[in-house]
């Protein structure tokens, strides 16, 4: 896939979108791989596509948003932006780019300037990892793209607008979320704040329990149940749901 001077945006699966701006390419949280402890990926990815990337934004440190096999399919040489106290975990596994940044810091990209913005979500990588905080990201140049990461609502999220695109979670890999996610109802609830032009559910649809196997009509359920809250809540938002592969121009 080659970067365009428009924009569009190609949903991975789990957290991992493949952003084109402006002729950048830029890649959120990557899990690649069909296994990830006890997880079971459904379906697979083309890695050959997102090796052209121009960087990584990296949310937080938590195990399957900061993947160390996945960044390293991509590239050690590859620009991987992460939340302040994160490096460590990428520099000592012979990552060269690595840039730290906290809520308020930017980054740039080509023409897209990257912003880290606040998450609402515990970050904590395991008992005796490292301490960092949870980030979410605005990238903007023609378009302004907020990809929330794992986060909760929380009120300074109106300080966003206006967002043309918004990229929010609305599950996890479980059949339960537990204090700081967001879920189906809650991300709805989110676009009565940002007010984006559209829409697109991610964190749904990609990882589940090796047993019992999940069918596809249940795993898509989270997303299904996004659109319906967002149409009694934010009506005027355009949601779009993306398949794990699927693109959408942003026209």
């Amino acid at each position: 896939m080659s970067a365009t001077k428009g924009a569009c945006v190609t949903y991975v699966g789990h957290a991992t979108v493949l952003v084109e701006l402006d002729g950048m390419r830029i890649l959120t949280d990557p899990l690649l791989r069909s296994r990830v402890f006890h997880l079971r990926r459904h379906g697979a990815v083309d890695v050959e596509r997102l090796r052209g990337v121009d960087a990584v934004l990296v949310s937080h440190a938590h195990w399957d948003h900061l993947d160390r096999p996945s960044l390293r399919r991509l590239g050690t040489e590859k620009l991987i932006v992460v939340p302040r106290g994160a490096g460590r975990l990428l520099r000592k596994r012979a990552f060269s780019q690595i840039v730290e940044i906290d809520v308020g810091e930017t980054v740039a990209v080509g023409a897209v300037t990257v912003e880290a913005t606040r998450a609402e979500h515990d970050a904590a990588r395991g008992p005796f990892g490292v301490r960092a905080p949870a980030l979410g990201y605005v990238l903007s140049g023609s378009r302004r793209v907020y990809f929330a990461g794992d986060t909760d609502l929380f009120p300074g999220m109106a300080e966003l607008a206006p967002i043309d695109l918004a990229l929010l979670p609305v599950s996890g890999w479980g059949p339960t979320l537990p204090a700081g996610h967001l879920d189906p109802h809650r991300a709805a609830e989110v676009l009565r704040l940002l007010e984006p032009r559209i829409a697109v559910p991610i964190h749904w649809g990609t990882y589940s329990v090796i047993t019992p196997r999940q069918t596809a009509r249940l795993r898509r359920t989270p997303a299904d149940e996004f659109v319906q809250h967002a149409a009694e809540i934010a009506p005027a938002v355009d949601v779009r749901v993306l398949e794990p592969g699927e693109t959408l121009e942003l026209g």
